[in-house]
């Protein structure tokens, strides 16, 4: 669930916008609906319907699901206030036309405004838990989740007692979040210089119930965390290059651009991450930052530095882990 690699050259990029702008809109006036409720009766059918108006409109699919089934489901059983995770057996429920109405409805926002589903909902899921998102902060989608379940293993030993761990760069204060339910005995602090993105990361910390274990804190990287020491740090900063911003595809556009935008290579912030973390890490702290396609020039410009890139069951890539003594090579 990284961000996606968009096209390089500006050629591409322009051919992308080109077909987008080229596909058939599809028909949501009120008139199309009632027409389209006489044929579709249950979950299911809403759906399928759902889907194939999204794959006709030429959606973008990156901010928690990756194809137009699982999106058109995400937005049908939230209209009908049904769980993410409904068994099958009741996707055959036959619905009455109000309900019909409201799901065709969050359909429609999905084709005509091209809003990712979890912005249309307010609702993401990261590692199984449920985060409140609006479009001050990015959609939810690291493959950081997979290593926090397995509390940071084999890197951390699991012995090894962890006080303290720093999400720098929360947004929504999904991973400060996740590390405070892997590791309840730790204080966690959820650091973003948004004071949008950081009302955000409050909202779901009450929601969590972790008012007592979490600190958040209005900084711009490291700078009102003076004389804080951390067992972990880590972080998703923004890492998208210039030239891959502007190719992103609409559905990114509705992201803020401070949580994507890092400079012409994409590597403005974790460079600036990499010089000051040894400062703040315990003698035996770890470092994690996800770059996302930033890892290849981040490697070029430090071809000394012996970042460990991780690898995942579930997918994902550019996340590297180093520790405080190897930072010392910077």
């Amino acid at each position: 669930m990284d961000r996606p690699a968009a096209p390089r050259s500006p050629e591409a990029a322009n051919a992308a916008r080109h077909a987008r702008r080229a596909r058939p809109k599809a028909d949501f006036s009120m008139t199309s609906h009632d027409d389209t409720l006489r044929h579709l009766q249950t979950i299911r059918d809403l759906i399928r319907w759902g889907a194939s108006r999204m794959n006709e409109a030429g959606l973008h699919f990156g901010h928690g699901t990756d194809n137009a089934i699982d999106e058109a489901a995400a937005l049908v059983l939230h209209a009908l206030h049904l769980p993410p995770d409904l068994h099958s057996e009741y996707f055959q429920s036959r619905l009455t036309p109000a309900e019909k109405r409201a799901a065709l409805r969050l359909l429609g926002r999905r084709v005509t405004e091209r809003k990712p589903a979890a912005y249309l909902t307010n609702r993401a899921w990261f590692m199984s838990l449920p985060f409140y998102v609006d479009e001050r902060v990015l959609v939810p989608r690291s493959p950081l989740a997979e290593l926090i379940e397995r509390h940071f293993a084999p890197w951390l030993a699991g012995n090894r007692k962890v006080e303290h761990i720093l999400d720098l760069g929360t947004g929504s204060g999904c991973i400060g979040i996740a590390c405070a339910y892997s590791f309840p005995e730790a204080r966690v602090d959820l650091v973003d210089v948004s004071s949008d993105a950081l009302e955000i990361a409050r909202r779901n910390v009450v929601e969590h119930g972790l008012e007592d274990q979490i600190e958040v804190v209005q900084s711009d990287l490291f700078s009102a965390l003076q004389g804080r020491r951390y067992d972990i740090i880590i972080s998703n900063p923004p890492y998208v290059d210039l030239a891959e911003l502007d190719a992103l595809p609409v559905e990114y556009q509705h992201e803020p651009r401070l949580g994507l935008a890092a400079g012409e290579a994409g590597l403005d912030v974790v460079k600036e991450i990499l010089r000051q973390a040894g400062d703040y890490l315990r003698r035996d702290g770890l470092l994690i930052v996800e770059v996302g396609n930033a890892q290849y020039p981040l490697c070029e410009a430090y071809p000394d530095v012996p970042f460990t890139w991780l690898e995942f069951e579930r997918g994902g890539q550019g996340v590297f882990l180093i520790n405080a003594a190897q930072l010392k090579l910077l």
